[in-house]
């Protein structure tokens, strides 16, 4: 299971940083994203880390203000989310996926106020 943590209410240029920590399966065999659904949107993907971190992308809305990271050992991924917006409010989930299935966290909500 993936358990999220670390939202909030923050004002807008504030940080956050998000936590996904993973139990029950083989964390280092999958890739790891960061997604996130406003009331009303589809979810949308924010940022993914592959299996040994090796390589990142990012939603182009997110470029250069958040940046995902994983560490294996702890069996955890980040997301730090610096300059936020008010349009970045949401609900963040956690995704684990590979050949094998996926797995998502339950979410945790994010509020940027102006």
């Amino acid at each position: 299971q993936l358990q999220a943590s670390g939202g909030g209410l923050v004002q807008a240029g504030g940080s956050l940083r998000l936590s996904c920590a993973a139990s029950g399966f083989t964390f280092d065999g999958y890739h790891i994203g960061w997604f996130r659904q406003a009331p009303g949107k589809q979810r949308e993907l924010v940022a993914r880390i592959t299996r040994d971190g090796g390589s990142t992308n990012y939603a182009d809305s997110v470029k250069g203000r958040f940046t995902i990271s994983r560490d294996n050992a702890k069996t955890t991924v980040y997301l730090q989310m610096n300059s936020l917006k008010p349009v970045d409010t949401a609900v963040y989930y956690c995704n684990a996926a590979s050949w094998r299935g996926a797995y998502w966290g339950q979410g945790t909500q994010v509020t940027v106020s102006s």
